[in-house]
């Protein structure tokens, strides 16, 4: 099988010729149809993020297809029954084996292109606003980076919450796009004040965050007393440090939110927060933004979309 293999950290990652590989006790086989890209799989590249595995791996975190084999032993969805599945690696592929655990069925109106787009960017705004901010309706939501991958859907579900959203994107084709996935107010991070336009619109009750760096401390002084932020990342490279004392000035809560640790020590979280995002898909209220589809042989051209910040919403690569 074609697969998208990194053999080192100081080297592009090539398309390589691997085996078919096989399932083991408690895993599936998919057919992969699709794979959503992450700006996690840019930090896996170097070994910077903190699932990264051991080389040579892979990459690859999200996916959908079509289970093709079961291993020994193993209960779980039957073959040809169609998945998504969040592996953590392993999805730039043409095959991939998974843990049973971590597959959901999609529905059949989803097409793999919206599934591999869907889990982790869908996945973490939910949990992110609803489980841990538990925000609510008439609540003024902040979204930084309201253009990206998960920033959009943030943009999305805070609107289904019931939220009055401001979107914060680079450029006026970016924030067209939040804008139309329901932003009731837009700020232009090259040229506006975000801190003095949030505050003109009666401050953020709460902010997520998936930037860091001077944006994270420009909305931190744009809170609401009682206010909570949700460093989702750190797409600028800079790691805000934030002064504990004028957490104590308004009652701000910073809420930190890995979502794929929830699949270890907490799976009920994630698999709660799915059920009703597909009932939210199947009903129209949300849409995946895929603004490129590449296929596998041109996935370093898709990292680079990432990597220069030139995709609005998702990337994904195909196999076919």
């Amino acid at each position: 099988m074609r697969a998208y293999q990194v053999a080192s950290f100081e080297t592009k990652p090539e398309i390589v010729d691997l085996p078919l590989p096989i399932p083991q006790k408690g895993e599936i086989r998919v057919k992969i149809g699709a794979c959503g890209l992450n700006f996690a799989d840019l930090l896996m590249q170097k070994g910077t993020y903190q699932d990264t595995p051991p080389l040579p791996f892979v990459g690859g975190l999200e996916v959908a297809g079509v289970v093709d084999a079961l291993g020994p032993d193993t209960e779980g969805p039957a073959v040809g029954t169609r998945i998504a599945v969040f592996g953590g690696k392993g999805g730039l592929a043409e095959y991939g084996c998974f843990d049973v655990k971590r597959c959901v069925a999609i529905p059949e109106t989803m097409s793999f292109t919206d599934a591999a787009a869907f889990l982790v960017a869908y996945g973490t705004s939910h949990v992110a606003l609803d489980y841990r901010a538990r925000m609510q309706p008439g609540e003024t939501l902040l979204v930084l980076g309201a253009a990206g991958g998960v920033g959009l859907t943030a943009v999305e579900i805070g609107k289904v919450m019931g939220a009055k959203v401001i979107a914060c994107a680079r450029g006026a084709d970016k924030l067209q796009i939040a804008k139309q996935a329901g932003a009731d107010h837009l700020i232009d991070a090259t040229t506006e004040d975000i801190r003095e336009v949030v505050k003109s619109l009666g401050g953020a009750d709460v902010v997520y965050d998936p930037v860091g760096g001077d944006q994270f401390k420009a909305a931190f002084r744009a809170c609401n007393p009682d206010a909570r932020l949700l460093p989702i990342g750190f797409a600028s490279g800079d790691v805000p440090q934030i002064p504990a004392n004028h957490l104590l000035v308004k009652n701000l809560t910073v809420i930190g939110l890995y979502w794929g640790a929830y699949l270890a020590h907490n799976p009920k979280v994630i698999t709660d927060s799915l059920s009703t995002l597909f009932d939210w898909y199947a009903q129209g209220k949300i849409k995946p933004h895929v603004s490129n589809i590449l296929p596998l042989e041109q996935t370093n051209d898709a990292m680079d979309l990432l990597r220069t910040r030139k995709s609005t919403g998702k990337v994904v690569v195909t196999m076919d």
